[in-house]
């Protein structure tokens, strides 16, 4: 598994600094665009107000060297007394590469979700492929960063990966060395499998190397300091589900089920597996729910009821209150933003299904933490 990842990115690398544009376009990866593009030296022109911008690449032949110019002359040329920008590219050496790593990883643990980490991990599982789960997710990342939220997305479902074409992006993550800075795109920090692929083609792995690639995906990409992290889990039990346990012990699972009663039975099961993990389940968010037709006609196309159903058995079987925290209707502008590569929320936030899901990000991201006995992340410097 480590030889598929590395050789996959090696092969790529000519486009893996275009990450670089995008994390300069987006608060989200400010950490790390200030450094895999670093500025060099800046300096004005004596009584002219001409700026000269020096910016250090991390890699050689990035295509959007042209994106990232454009960006910082917007950037620059509201400033004050401002009458000219000229950026110049170089590449940072081996050693600069080498000491760029050092800064990020210093002091930070190889996987910085372990117990006693800030950051909310939020699971999203499903009993059964087909409800819409990755497209909830999606919606919930955006929404969250919308809120003002640093927010990260692991697409873990590495044989059915959806999230880069649900977010619009055909971006490559960066490497320094072994470390992957990921892309952002739409304001979240993602990594997917599917960005380490030349084609759009099957990925036919067993348990042993599905775990592997969750644990790179959550230990060797750098994510910098998250409000939010949400792993878009496969449907089912399965390998994954439980690798995703024990890589993020505080993660808790979001149960995502349609209001029809067969599916409801299913996502029930996939919530009861936190008995044996040993996670909390914070909430079933229903989808595809009942749809208001233009003359006021309310279309149960999938029954009813299957959200709440959900959310009591979980209640009373794993000893804790579970609360259905919104049901999504039924909405062509869901699916049609989703195709499109940007999420409806985005896209139409005033619509049904926008607004609800808007409204139960805004649930998740007040949702009251205690740090009590959490050992805070703080080093001493001279």
């Amino acid at each position: 598994m480590v030889a598929s990842i590395t050789e996959t990115t090696e092969t790529t690398e000519s486009a893996e600094s275009a990450e670089s544009a995008e994390s300069a376009e987006s608060a989200e990866s400010a950490e790390p665009a200030e450094r895999t593009a670093s500025t060099e030296s800046a300096a004005s022109a004596s009584g002219t107000g001409h700026l000269t911008i020096g910016i250090r690449l991390t890699i050689a032949g990035c295509p959007l060297r042209d994106t990232i110019t454009q960006d910082v002359e917007r950037a620059l040329e509201g400033l004050d007394g401002c009458t000219g920008v000229e950026v110049v590219m170089a590449v940072m050496t081996a050693e600069q590469r080498a000491s760029l790593k050092e800064l990020l990883t210093t002091g930070r643990p190889k996987n910085q979700f372990e117990k006693g980490s800030l950051a909310r991990v939020y699971a999203v599982a499903s009993g059964k492929g087909g409800v819409g789960k990755s497209t909830v997710t999606a919606n919930l990342a955006t929404a969250l960063a919308e809120r003002g939220l640093s927010v990260g997305l692991v697409d873990a479902d590495i044989h059915g990966f959806s999230i880069p074409g649900l977010l619009g992006t055909t971006a490559k993550p960066t490497r320094v060395d072994e470390m992957i800075l990921p892309p952002v795109a739409q304001g979240v920090k993602v990594i997917s499998i599917g960005m380490f692929l030349d084609a759009d083609r099957p990925v036919a792995w067993r348990g042993p190397m599905l775990h592997r690639a969750l644990e790179q995906f959550v230990t060797d990409v750098y994510w910098g300091d998250l409000d939010v992290l949400l792993v878009d889990l496969p449907p089912g039990t399965g390998d994954i589900a439980i690798s995703a346990a024990q890589l993020l012990p505080t993660s808790e699972l979001l149960i995502v089920t349609t209001p029809q009663q067969a599916a409801a039975q299913v996502a029930a099961r996939a919530g009861e597996l936190a008995e044996q993990t040993g996670q909390q389940v914070a909430g079933v968010i229903e989808n595809m729910a009942a749809m208001t037709l233009p003359d006021g006609t309310v279309l149960d196309l999938f029954g009813s009821g299957g959200g709440q159903t959900v959310a009591d058995r979980l209640t009373g079987s794993l000893g804790h209150a579970v609360p259905l925290l919104g049901s999504v209707p039924l909405d062509p502008l869901l699916r049609e933003d989703g195709d499109g590569g940007t999420p409806v929320v985005l896209e139409h936030p005033d619509s049904a299904s926008g607004t609800e899901l808007r409204r139960i990000a805004g649930a998740l991201a007040v949702r009251p933490r205690g740090l009590s006995g959490l050992k805070l992340p703080v080093t001493p410097r001279d």
